[in-house]
């Protein structure tokens, strides 16, 4: 289907029809203005031509081609446009925010981009070769909502989440280097930062902020490469030095909160099915050997 045939019709509703997502694509030329608004739901705007402003909460900032921008329930804005004849061209892609809802359901990863607006960060750019891809993927799916398909529901349906995701992906990569750390080399370093934060309170979401990578491809790389859990290897850490702590000499008590146990019963029963014994069989066994 030839491009010009996806377009729609500008027109001022503020509004969504559908309950979970509408996308259009519009080029205009002399687009009729459009005051400042608010609406319910998050606004994906990909500027693709033409001479245009995005004021958001009051401040305007000039767009180039590939600047994407993200409107979060409950803001103001508007585009502000030259009225000269010169081609306007974007995508305007609308997401409930119960639709937005599913998707954090289904993972966090569908969300990034949204978690940066709410805290205001509004804008990024899309390089050529991204905005090209950005493009492909939109005007694949505006041909699926167009045609009437066998598969056409869920074919729309995995095309809007995988639009989503690949926004969020693409951002998110870009912004965090870090997770170029793949594999085995991603599991050495977080054994190296475990190593020396075991005894701390540590959780999945904390590993994934500090190694910038999904808390669920995290656990499944470290559980892959030692067999083992996360969870596991740390009671292990955590378990060892305790016993070296009790073997110098360390009170049991204090080795149990020293070594990041917060209850001791269930300090006691981790110990005892790691070693055999309870921590005050095992420290009466050492001495007795010496």
């Amino acid at each position: 289907m030839k491009q010009q045939n996806l377009r729609s019709a500008f027109n001022t509703r503020q509004y969504m029809l559908s309950k979970d997502f509408e996308i259009y694509y519009y080029s205009d030329t002399n687009p009729p203005s459009v005051s400042a608004h608010a609406h319910d739901y998050y606004e994906f705007y990909l500027f693709l031509e033409g001479r245009a402003q995005m004021d958001i909460r009051g401040t305007a900032t000039p767009l180039q081609p590939g600047d994407l921008v993200l409107i979060p329930p409950g803001v103001m804005h508007h585009a502000l446009t030259a009225h000269d004849g010169t081609p306007y061209r974007r995508f305007v892609f609308w997401v409930s925010r119960a639709y937005a809802g599913k998707l954090l359901d289904e993972s966090p990863d569908y969300i990034f981009l949204m978690q940066q607006a709410a805290i205001g960060r509004s804008i990024w750019h899309l390089d050529a070769a991204e905005r090209n891809t950005a493009q492909t993927r939109i005007l694949a799916l505006l041909e699926e909502i167009h045609l009437d398909r066998y598969g056409k529901s869920a074919a729309v349906s995995l095309g809007v989440n995988g639009l989503i995701l690949w926004l969020n992906r693409t951002i998110y990569e870009r912004e965090h280097p870090r997770l170029e750390a793949k594999g085995a080399d991603l599991v050495d370093n977080l054994i190296a930062w475990l190593d020396q934060h075991a005894s701390e309170d540590i959780t999945l979401d904390q590993l994934a902020d500090t190694f910038y990578v999904s808390k669920y491809y995290l656990a499944h790389s470290f559980k892959e490469t030692l067999g083992v859990s996360i969870h596991q290897y740390i009671m292990k850490k955590r378990l060892a030095a305790a016993r070296d702590a009790i073997l110098s000499g360390t009170p049991i008590a204090r080795a149990c909160l020293d070594c990041g146990f917060r209850d001791y019963a269930g300090f006691f029963r981790a110990f005892r099915r790691e070693y055999g014994l309870s921590p005050r069989e095992y420290a009466d066994t050492a001495r007795q050997k010496l």
